[in-house]
């Protein structure tokens, strides 16, 4: 079974090869590795690793602890492998097919950010209108949001009154980004986690803003 975990190490040489080799003595087999962020002497990184059957996912947090200095924020199930190099093709799926890009943009965003599935909601000023959602979005309709229109790319809290209790159960981290227009908004979740880091809202945001170009008001 593959799991995502991310950790925070010190960013320096071989730190990322020791957690690798701590993680193959217990037989997991790494099969991707994406920068999530770097800074203050830190390093966050997202590993995709596969366990042997019969091991359960609380020996890769032992074993990335092992390495001095290194924090695991968090574990969870995850179906194939990160795909954090599509934003060009998806982009481009969009523009091909502007009429049906809204579509293709909302079911390609959680491929490329590792979220768990991704909404686009309207404000008319009166109520929030689902326009689509990915294939794992859930089906919980959204009342009055406080925090639409929504005027920049944000970590939105998972425990605020508004969130649907189904999402806050699951521990549901979400963020959002306007697209296009403050009233249209791309909402994405994370069951379980982990955290939003702040240069994956910008990354949200800075696909969204090339995105919107393209498609229809």
């Amino acid at each position: 079974m593959s799991f995502l975990i991310r950790v925070q190490l010190p960013d320096r040489p071989g730190a990322l090869g020791a957690v690798a080799t701590a993680l193959g003595h217990i037989g997991a087999d790494i099969l991707s590795v994406d920068v999530v962020e770097r800074g203050a002497g830190l390093a966050i990184d997202d590993l995709v690793v596969e366990l042997p059957s019969g091991r359960l996912p609380d020996v890769l947090i032992t074993a990335a602890e092992s390495i001095d200095g290194v924090e695991v924020d968090a574990v969870r199930p995850y179906a194939g492998v990160l795909d954090t190099h599509r934003e060009l093709e998806l982009v481009e799926e969009v523009a091909e097919d502007p009429k049906h890009g809204l579509e293709v943009f909302t079911e390609g965003v959680p491929k490329i950010i590792r979220a768990g599935w991704a909404v686009v909601v309207s404000w008319d000023g009166a109520k929030v209108h689902r326009l689509t959602s990915s294939s794992a979005a859930p089906e919980t309709r959204l009342e009055a949001q406080p925090w639409m229109p929504l005027a920049r790319a944000t970590v939105l809290d998972g425990d605020d009154d508004w969130v649907p209790e189904t999402w806050r159960e699951l521990g549901t981290e979400l963020a959002a980004t306007p697209l296009g227009k403050p009233d249209r908004v791309l909402l994405v979740g994370r069951p379980g986690g982990p955290m939003f880091r702040a240069a994956e809202v910008a990354r949200l945001a800075h696909l969204a803003g090339i995105v919107s170009v393209v498609l229809p008001d």
